[in-house]
């Protein structure tokens, strides 16, 4: 199997296109599919109002949130990646809490710890702010790999576990990650468990001239991006329209043949003479979760190949290991899932 570049198929990447739907402030509140997909093209806009040139990242976060998956934002600094996490925050009626990872952020910082009530003679658990549905975790390769730990069991099992007893996190609850690729200095390469806990990792890209001139005409006419509510960013989803659409998504069919491809695809890449690690059945199974989310979206109740084709490079790049020679070669890992799309046969 070769490894050189190959010309992606017509859809490799679900998140440089939109998400369909009508664009109202006074739609109606979401029971049927149609309408609750209007209700998530919503906070798209109201997400524009604060953030620009990113829609794709936006649509990753939202299929993150319908697949019940966490998300990791890695861009270098100023592509506007916290500020994206907040102004989706600021449109949805969910609590939300931010940590700012450093090289001494402790565990119990993060999951919350057992604190002595002089009062009552007896230890008290005091929750940490994973006790949220969005947890912002800024900058999360500049903690010891042993505060990354402390999110493991939050983002797979979705519960605190501290002195022997299970605490069950908020529903919904998802962890969207910001990491800067380009700084070495003072930060920790993620572990492998860690990574493949992630739904999807997203690159953000320097906006292009256009949109970058856009955010200056913003700035110029007193945006802040401090005060979200001066932009005009509004709630406009609730925990209970996203349980529905999450059960909706659920509810998405497949057929034997196109789960064997999302198989086919994973299989692939450990099969690849460029890969060290390849993906995991975990992998598959994330694959599987996130069609299903982009397929609800755009109409659809079963999944196509296209949806699985759209969804690999977000679901899959981190998921895989190069060689050493491979990186020296200049080998990356899109281009092995591009090279991979094109190999691999495609159910009729």
């Amino acid at each position: 199997m070769t490894d050189q570049p190959i010309p992606a198929p017509a859809v490799t990447d679900a998140f440089g296109t939109g998400v369909p739907g009508i664009h109202s402030p006074h739609s109606p509140r979401p029971s049927s599919n149609d309408e609750l997909r209007q209700a998530l093209s919503r906070v798209r806009t109201e997400v524009g109002k604060a953030v620009v040139g990113q829609d794709g990242a936006v649509t990753g976060l939202m299929v993150a949130l319908l697949a019940r998956g966490h998300v990791l934002l890695e861009g270098v600094p100023g592509v506007a990646k916290t500020l994206l996490v907040r102004s989706l925050s600021a449109a949805l009626s969910l609590d939300t809490k931010r940590v700012q990872f450093t090289p001494d952020l402790m565990p119990g910082d993060v999951t919350g710890s057992l604190i002595y009530d002089a009062r009552s003679g007896e230890f008290q658990f005091r929750d940490g702010p994973v006790f949220t549905n969005i947890l912002l975790a800024d900058e999360i390769n500049r903690t010891p790999p042993k505060t990354q730990s402390a999110l493991l069991e939050a983002m797979e099992e979705r519960q605190v576990s501290v002195d022997g007893v299970s605490r069950p996190l908020p529903d919904p609850f998802l962890v969207a990650a910001t990491m800067n690729p380009i700084e070495y200095e003072g930060t920790y390469t993620l572990p492998e468990a860690q990574l493949d806990r992630f739904l999807l990792k997203l690159t953000l890209e320097i906006p292009g001239r256009e949109a970058e001139i856009a955010v200056l005409e913003r700035h110029a006419a007193g945006f802040n991006p401090r005060d979200l509510a001066a932009a005009g960013v509004t709630p406009v989803l609730d925990a209970r329209q996203l349980h529905e659409a999450q059960a909706a998504v659920a509810a998405v069919r497949a057929t034997p043949d196109v789960l064997a491809y999302a198989v086919d695809l994973s299989r692939a890449t450990r099969q690849s003479p460029s890969v060290k690690l390849g993906v995991s059945p975990r992998g598959s199974t994330a694959l599987l979760a996130s069609a299903k989310a982009w397929a609800w979206l755009n109409g659809f109740d079963w999944i196509t190949p296209d949806h699985i084709q759209a969804m690999v490079l977000p679901v899959l790049r981190h998921r895989i290991q190069l060689r050493p020679e491979a990186e020296l070669e200049g080998v990356s890992v899109d281009t092995i899932l591009r090279g991979i799309l094109a190999q691999v046969q495609v159910p009729i």
